[in-house]
């Protein structure tokens, strides 16, 4: 233990937790696309029976029930990608370093 007019703790004291409204906005969508996805499997699976059972019609409702399913399944794994960088899991890409190409092409470069 230390004492002197520079002694203390080296560590400044913890800002206080902000909540994170875009991380609670993406993870409310992602709920809603999960539930909804899970609801168009279970409609496109009971649209598979009754077509099998003989209604036609029931073919078209489960074509497109399994359309919105691919839809919202593909939705929810954009927005947990999109969750992970407001999270700071992930970072944005880096930017390519390429040469700007010269205007006129390579013969007009030389």
């Amino acid at each position: 233990m230390s004492t002197g007019k520079r002694a203390g703790s080296r560590k400044g004291a913890r800002p206080p937790r902000t909540l994170n409204r875009a991380a609670l906005v993406l993870g409310a969508a992602i709920t809603v696309c999960v539930v909804a996805w899970g609801y168009l499997v279970f409609a496109a699976i009971d649209f598979g029976t009754a077509a099998r059972g003989g209604s036609s019609s029931a073919w078209m409702f489960m074509a497109l029930a399994c359309l919105g399913a691919i839809a919202c399944l593909f939705t929810g794994l954009l927005l947990v990608a999109r969750l992970m960088r407001a999270l700071g899991i992930t970072s944005p890409p880096e930017p390519a370093d390429e040469a700007p190409r010269p205007v006129g092409g390579k013969r007009a470069a030389r």
